[in-house]
């Protein structure tokens, strides 16, 4: 199983933010510290910003910033949030053409997979991922 990099790009925001949380970040230094498209980013910061992990702050000095305490964002939340499925083999999507669904147990292991996946996702908050501003190879303005 591989996560998107929507939610990889996702979850690198939030930390961030969250190194950064004496002030306002914006898209363009997110964009040139990650070497990420700045409309990649864009999408992946309305979508937090729906979800309500992200505000953002509109106007001239605007920016971002996390919406909550970093010790309040569940990482499972977050990838639960960022990914589009979780459909990890054909039976588990909506359109399922197999023809062995019925009896194969296949299913029922890789759904027990899943659930030890998000129940390990979920008992981390953005809190344990917190950097510094200068793990992220950036001098402090002079």
């Amino acid at each position: 199983m591989r996560l998107t990099n929507f939610s990889d790009y996702a979850l690198r925001l939030l930390m961030y933010a969250a190194a950064h949380d004496d002030r306002l970040i914006t898209i363009e230094e997110v964009s040139e510290v990650y070497k990420i498209s700045r409309a990649h980013l864009m999408k992946i910061t309305n979508t937090l910003t729906r979800a309500g992990f992200l505000k953002a702050v509109r106007g001239r000095s605007g920016g971002l910033t996390l919406a909550k305490p970093p010790r309040k964002i569940g990482l499972g939340d977050v990838v639960r949030a960022t990914e589009p499925d979780f459909a990890l083999v054909e039976c588990f999507a909506t359109r399922n053409q197999c023809i062995i669904t019925r009896s194969c147990r296949l299913r029922g292991i890789f759904h027990e997979g899943l659930d030890a996946f998000n129940a390990v996702l979920d008992k981390y908050t953005l809190a344990d991922l917190m950097l510094r501003p200068k793990d992220f190879g950036i001098r402090p303005a002079a």
